[in-house]
């Protein structure tokens, strides 16, 4: 346990604009009835043309960092996790650096899908332990929505886009950061890919952009994994902790869907009561979805000073991951 390290400030960004399943139904083969039934979302946020994860992720920061009573040229690394960066170089997190217009930092992003925010927590974790002094800006930001097939009823009424922040210290006044624990399994990494772009999906000027461009699942694998996944990490990190379920008031998973929120709560044997989710409204923002959700649960005091609060994830790689917050 590491109990000196806190979250001294929360921040939340979604676009202005909202796709609702009945804009869906004027797009692909579906209705709202067969989109809430199966995913438990009733509308998304999407991006404006000209809007891109980087701008998603400043004003997430933003927000953490007005919360947090600091400066943003106090930060002293800034970590995105993201699948859906402005560009392959340079890095989301350098412009977000030059959008909150400092410069000199650190700033790198982490890959690992939906997991990314909770991978950002860890490593900054590790590099208070390093450097005592740091100031670190974590943040899960996506733009999914360009990288969603609007022809594949099965993906596209999933996602949405969004970004959520944190900043985090080693002492100060904030809730703990308490632990986080992190897994992969490569091996099934292809049943959740968007390979498009990368080096093993050759292209070249003038191709036609291919279905692999975009988010590929296969559903039912999916959801297996995530829920075994997500309720196994979340045991592994109480237990480690000399706690159990019981001691938790809060569950924040990642909001894939509803049924996945719901088997995991069931799973996990905690009360429906005491499971945060705003999947409704936001559908699966990936990286931002337990960063997004937090923030939110946080400002309306569904989570109270003295909640101990369980995060988990789950994402594309296999990734999954779980923490511990004490507020």
């Amino acid at each position: 346990m590491n109990n000196d390290i806190v979250i001294r400030g929360f921040g939340r960004y979604a676009p202005e604009n909202v796709l609702t399943n009945a804009d869906l139904e004027k797009m692909v083969d579906t209705s709202d009835e067969w989109i809430v039934t199966r995913t438990g979302v009733k509308e998304r946020r999407i991006v404006s043309e000209g809007q891109f994860t980087s701008d998603l992720a400043t004003e997430a920061a933003r927000m953490a960092l007005k919360n947090a009573g600091m400066e943003a040229d106090e930060i002293t690394h800034i970590i995105v996790g993201t699948f859906t960066p402005d560009h392959l170089v340079p890095s989301c997190a350098c412009s977000v650096e030059q959008k909150l217009g400092i410069k000199e930092k650190a700033a790198f992003d982490i890959a690992a899908a939906c997991s990314g925010f909770l991978y950002a927590l860890e490593m900054g974790r590790a590099l208070l332990t390093l450097h005592p002094e740091a100031k670190i800006l974590a943040i899960g930001a996506e733009v999914v929505t360009h990288r969603v097939n609007f022809t594949d009823r099965t993906t596209c009424v999933l996602f949405g886009d969004g970004a959520g922040a944190a900043v985090l210290t080693k002492g100060g006044q904030g809730p703990k950061l308490m632990d986080v624990k992190l897994a992969t399994d490569g091996n099934l990494g292809s049943l959740l890919t968007v390979s498009g772009g990368g080096c093993a999906s050759t292209y070249k000027p003038g191709d036609t952009i291919r279905d692999d461009y975009f988010v590929m699942l296969q559903g039912r694998e999916v959801f297996k994994h995530a829920v075994r996944s997500m309720t196994s990490i979340c045991n592994e990190i109480l237990e480690a902790n000399g706690l159990t379920n019981k001691d938790v008031d809060v569950l924040l998973p990642h909001q894939a869907n509803w049924r996945i929120i719901d088997a995991v709560g069931r799973k996990f044997e905690i009360e429906p009561e005491k499971v945060y989710s705003n999947v409704d409204r936001f559908g699966n923002t990936s990286a931002a979805s337990v960063p997004l959700a937090l923030s939110e649960a946080v400002d309306t005091g569904f989570i109270k000073d003295g909640d101990l609060v369980m995060l988990t994830s789950f994402g594309g790689g296999f990734t999954w991951a779980s923490a511990l917050l004490q507020f």
